[in-house]
């Protein structure tokens, strides 16, 4: 690679991009960024001046020599990047709030990445990644794409099956946040605990718990027994486990596991709030709000503290360790959403799997485990084929294909709800979703 790498930020002007930053400035030393460059698009371009300012000064304040740069342009950004970095929404929050208040109209879960909500945040984000890929291609062939994007299991799937890009990285902060849970929980430092994780993105598990290279895993799932230690990240609340439930899953479940395993009681919350006109996409939207007014003080040139509580912290510390891992070939383990290659033997080999990985500077290398328990098996089995015929429907854009990805998902009750469900978002999202609504080709 050349000397000072070229690193691109496509949702530069997300809120999250202040971590990035602070993940660049800390390891400068292993990582020698020369050019960011943070996109957006129209729509955006407020929040990319007002965020790409703050970036500035951050860089400026550290004297380190990254050059900073703002723009609404794509392909003059990608030219000869090394990494390319994903963090966008597609129809911002707004989008977001529609997929979570339709769905809980209709007595099913409304969330961001799972259900109805997630099918419809990939049917609107698989096909903008693609058209990235496909610059990225002709622009910065050997760039690594190392994607934050939500839904990151269903995207990094796209990306596998649709695409030749094989230098793809899917990342989430759930994985590390739940090692920082644990080592909390065990009033340890972070770097002594490691867990072997095996399933996919938000439908992670840890099928063993190591603090210093000694399995601690019954201790702490004793420990999790209790409901004030259910949850790990901030925009999933867990409501506790059955103590019998989880000795008997042998396994760490991940925040989003309360979806499928605590339904009734995740969709009481859900409805409970949505009665008071209250979805999580408003209270993400004050948040963010806030984050960006303090943004604007051109007093300001480090990462507020209020950050943490958008529900992405440790992000900047994944992607940015991921980053160094791969330029340096570190060779460290990772957890992060890769291709399986046989490493979980009951899911395809071309599919995408979130699991702890060698990463090295071809790439993750999952550490094989074995299968994955039989009573987790199912469930991860009945999430990919979801993802997978999501993904299909984002591609073709065919109405069947929707409505079969939206019925198998173990959220959705029936396929008549389904359909309900399926017609009115598609209606909601109707300008981000041009492959369903083309004119028909004879």
């Amino acid at each position: 690679m050349s000397e000072g790498l070229k690193v691109v930020t496509i949702g530069g002007g997300s809120s999250y991009t202040p971590e990035l930053i602070e993940g660049f400035i800390n390891r400068y030393d292993e990582l020698p960024v020369k050019e960011l460059w943070l996109v957006d698009i129209e729509e955006g371009k407020e929040k990319l001046d007002i965020v790409g300012n703050l970036a500035k000064r951050m860089v400026e304040k550290a004297g380190l020599p990254i050059d900073v740069h703002l723009t609404l342009d794509r392909q003059t950004a990608l030219k000869d990047a090394d990494f390319v970095t994903t963090q966008f929404r597609v129809g911002l929050l707004d989008a977001r709030a529609k997929d979570e208040r339709i769905p809980l109209s209709h007595g099913v879960i409304g969330q961001e990445t799972n259900g109805p909500g997630g099918l419809f945040k990939g049917l609107r984000t698989v096909p903008v990644i693609l058209d990235i890929v496909k610059d990225m291609e002709a622009l910065c062939p050997n760039a690594w794409l190392i994607n934050f994007t939500n839904p990151a299991g269903m995207v990094t799937e796209a990306v596998l099956r649709y695409t030749d890009l094989r230098k793809v990285v899917g990342l989430c902060n759930v994985p590390i946040g739940m090692e920082m849970g644990i080592a909390r929980l065990l009033d340890v430092d972070h770097s002594r605990v490691r867990i072997d994780f095996a399933g996919l993105n938000h439908m992670v598990y840890g099928l063993d718990i190591f603090l210093d290279g000694v399995s601690v895993k019954e201790d702490v799932i004793q420990k999790l027994s209790s409901p004030e230690n259910s949850s790990f990240v901030k925009n999933v609340e867990g409501s506790g486990w059955e103590p019998e439930f989880l000795r008997a899953l042998n396994a760490l479940t991940c925040p989003y596991h309360n979806y499928y395993y605590n339904t009734d009681v995740m969709l009481e919350k859900e409805l409970e709030n949505y009665r008071d006109g209250k979805v999580r996409a408003q209270v993400v939207q004050k948040l963010e709000n806030e984050l960006f007014e303090l943004y604007k003080d051109p007093d300001l040139s480090e990462k507020p503290q209020q950050l943490s509580e958008r529900g992405g912290a440790y992000y900047s510390d994944a992607a940015i360790r991921l980053i160094s891992s791969i330029y340096n070939d570190k060779k460290d383990i990772q957890p992060v959403n890769t291709i399986n290659n046989g490493a979980i033997p009951s899911i395809p080999a071309e599919s995408a799997v979130e699991m702890s990985c060698v990463i090295t500077k071809e790439g993750p290398k999952p550490v094989a485990m074995g299968d994955l328990p039989v009573a987790s098996r199912g469930l991860v089995q009945q999430i990919k084929s979801f993802e997978r015929i999501g993904a299909e429907a984002a591609v073709t854009g065919n109405y069947d294909t929707a409505l079969l990805a939206m019925t198998i998902n173990p959220l959705v009750p029936s396929d008549k709800t389904g359909k309900v469900i399926l017609d009115e978002m598609l209606e909601a999202h109707k300008q981000h979703l041009p492959n369903f609504f083309q004119p028909t080709k004879n």
